[in-house]
């Protein structure tokens, strides 16, 4: 069975069209106004071998906080879709990447239940923005993400350059991502039933 899916939101702020494959070649087409999203975003399609269709557009004129955010959460609602059942998926994985002076250790679990503990610390020294899009918004959007993916989530991040810190914490999740959905049997990780 596909493990794909497609989500779609529309609101005042934001217009966003999102397809996922999980069991993809990690093909990413994406399009937004935010370059340096467009890249994590690329980055994180390749490292998860998730295949990843956007195409949204937002009110950036006013800041980048609605897209980036309404990004997460469209992100989240399409892993959730796709995922099904969950049925034989490994659930719990983390990846360690390092990228020049940064590295990033992420773990997740596709529990059903939402938590997210983030330790991303930016330069005060650097600007306020990595690329075109608000530090702060990153992990907003890393937060919806799993909320509206509704699993566990867990960064932490050190190093230098701002840019690093972030591409290794999208490469991180990627490749734990990758990790977390494989079929790993025919069961519901859990003891509970269901996830």
């Amino acid at each position: 069975m596909a493990r794909k899916s497609s989500v779609k939101r529309k609101t005042r702020e934001t217009s966003i069209e999102i397809s996922l494959n999980l069991d993809g070649a990690g093909k990413g087409k994406i399009k937004t106004p935010l370059k340096f999203l467009n890249h994590m975003l690329d980055s994180f399609s390749r490292h998860s071998s998730f295949d990843l269709n956007v195409k949204a557009s937002g009110d950036i004129e006013v800041d980048d906080h609605h897209l980036v955010e309404d990004m997460g959460i469209c992100l989240g609602e399409a892993l959730l879709k796709a995922l099904g059942d969950k049925k034989g998926i490994a659930r719990m994985a983390y990846a360690i990447v390092p990228m020049d002076d940064s590295k990033a250790v992420v773990s997740v679990d596709l529990s059903g239940r939402p938590s997210v503990k983030i330790k991303l610390p930016f330069s005060e020294f650097q600007e306020k923005k990595v690329g075109d899009v608000s530090k702060e918004n990153i992990e907003h959007f890393l937060e919806s993400f799993a909320i509206n993916g509704r699993f566990n989530l867990n960064i932490d991040v050190e190093g230098r350059n701002d840019h690093h810190k972030v591409e290794a914490c999208f490469k991180a999740l990627a490749k734990a991502m990758k990790d977390a959905v494989k079929i790993t049997g025919k069961q519901i990780p859990s003891t509970k039933g269901n996830l």
